[in-house]
């Protein structure tokens, strides 16, 4: 007998159609918001070059204008096309991170609309990993701005499904490809000066980075003002629910709540989810659990603190952004 032959195209492997991501192109060539899955999360996507379709990602998401969007190309030749400079170590990062979770901050040039790069001088851009996503991106033949498609410091979607309860009737069209496989944003690398700078945690470690192109700056908390990338807000990525970020099991001993666990189980009374241990299979499940235990009533969620080393540093951006205090 045969081995099962493995899915060759979208339709077998994700449930969508060529007429579907024609109907999604044409949207975007447009004008109108559409979501679509990436490997991260889903993003909600414009034409990058439109001004007009771009502020509709800003009001669908309730999004202040000084947190910048990324930019999503097919190619690394698009890329370049929207890029003032192109420094050789961007090229090297993505030849070897793209298509994957990683952005790639730049000097633009200024067919790219400030309100884009929230007045700023740089652009971020990627080249998502998921076939869906590459497909629409070829299809429409445009670079497409696309932030998380969820209302600004909410939880990100990694489902159609989250990105529906989320935005509703704000989004023309949802492609839905299935559960995003990396579960949390890409990492963003500032290229456009030396040193390199880490401006967000994410899907790419900073240890596989400074593995290809030396040591690397670590950013701080941005002052008021035009952020140098998205998910700087301090509170973000939030749950509904109110969430603690816990280190020994110390839990509320109040109220109904649900602990994420990692080794150590919680002192008092708590549904327990037992976490995976390593953080890339962790991050693939983070807030796909978090939007389930927000639709079971918990009173609170605690979840244990991982370790402190560049593997978690990811997800440990996400967990305390959305521990954040209000304020």
């Amino acid at each position: 007998m045969s081995p099962e032959r493995p899915p060759t195209t979208l339709h077998e492997q994700f449930g969508v159609t060529e007429q579907q991501i024609k109907e999604a192109a044409a949207l975007l060539r447009e004008g109108q918001l559409v979501a679509f899955p990436t490997e991260t999360v889903y993003g909600l996507g414009a034409n990058a070059l439109d001004l007009a379709s771009v502020e509709r990602i800003f009001e669908a998401k309730g999004r202040p204008h000084s947190s910048p969007l990324i930019v999503h190309v097919s190619l690394i030749e698009m890329a370049r096309e929207l890029a003032a400079e192109w420094p050789d170590t961007a090229q090297r990062l993505a030849e070897r991170f793209w298509p994957g979770p990683l952005t790639l901050v730049v000097n633009k040039r200024p067919i790219i609309p400030d309100i884009v790069t929230a007045g700023l001088p740089t652009v971020g851009l990627r080249m998502p990993a998921h076939p869906v996503a590459l497909a629409l991106l070829r299809e429409a033949a445009i670079p497409v701005a696309a932030p998380s498609a969820n209302r600004f410091t909410q939880l990100s979607p990694t489902t159609a499904e989250h990105v529906r309860r989320g935005l509703g009737p704000r989004v023309a069209y949802v492609l839905d490809g299935g559960p995003c496989t990396v579960g949390i944003e890409s990492t963003v690398l500032s290229v456009a000066d030396q040193p390199i700078v880490l401006l967000r945690p994410g899907g790419i470690s900073r240890t596989q980075i400074e593995d290809l192109v030396g040591p690397v700056a670590l950013h701080g908390q941005p002052a008021a003002g035009a952020h140098p990338s998205p998910g700087m807000h301090p509170q973000h990525y939030r749950p509904k629910t109110p969430l603690l970020l816990v280190t020994g099991g110390a839990v509320p001993d109040a109220g109904k709540g649900a602990y994420l666990q990692l080794q150590t189980p919680p002192l008092h009374g708590a549904t327990v989810v037992v976490m995976p241990a390593a953080p890339r299979e962790y991050a693939a499940r983070l807030y796909a659990e978090l939007h389930q235990l927000d639709d079971d009533g918990y009173d609170w969620l605690a979840v244990e603190a991982p370790e402190e080393t560049p593997e978690w540093e990811g997800v440990l951006d996400r967990l305390r952004r959305a521990a954040a205090p209000e304020g």
